[in-house]
């Protein structure tokens, strides 16, 4: 499941009201956006059982920078507030518990009046380059501005801006 969330065409939203503990963590760092009520926390407390939480280590690992708290976090099972899973980029947004709900379904919303098309590509190019030296990344990412060019809807935006309209 975690791998997928990359692999498919639409964005994955996580909304969190509580504790993202262990394989929860992994499936927090794995979405593309994640929105968390004040009172959430984060953490991968197997270590304090003897059972170090590698798969989640991967997701999070890529998710928050190694000395911000991830690994240290991992390595002793302490949890990581909201506020510092925002810092440190395990989630995207913070919001009151009664928010929640509707500012994910906002940013669901904001999505979905994109176009389709257009932001699969860009997700699929985002996470391709990821793994890429710079190099690669920015012939990845030309190749990426091309194809975009040649769907109807980057068309449509190109002669949109054009008119000024």
């Amino acid at each position: 499941v975690m791998t997928l969330i990359q692999d498919i065409p639409v964005p994955v939203i996580a909304k969190v009201n509580g504790m993202a503990m262990a394989a929860g963590c992994q499936l927090v760092a794995s979405c593309d956006i994640a929105v968390a009520s004040e009172k959430s926390m984060f953490a991968t407390p197997g270590v304090k059982i003897g059972l170090f939480c590698s798969t989640p280590a991967v997701a999070i690992g890529r998710a928050v920078p190694r000395k911000a708290s991830s690994f240290g976090n991992a390595l002793t099972g302490a949890p990581i507030s909201t506020h510092g899973a925002l810092l440190h980029g395990l989630v995207s947004k913070v919001v009151p518990e009664e928010k929640l709900e509707e500012e994910t379904l906002r940013i669901a919303q904001k999505i979905c009046d994109t176009s389709r098309p257009v932001v699969s590509l860009g997700k699929a190019m985002f996470y391709g380059q990821m793994a890429q030296g710079c190099n690669t990344a920015y012939s990845m990412a030309s190749q990426a501005m091309v194809d975009n060019l040649a769907l109807k809807d980057g068309q449509e935006g190109i002669k949109s801006f054009i008119e000024k309209r």
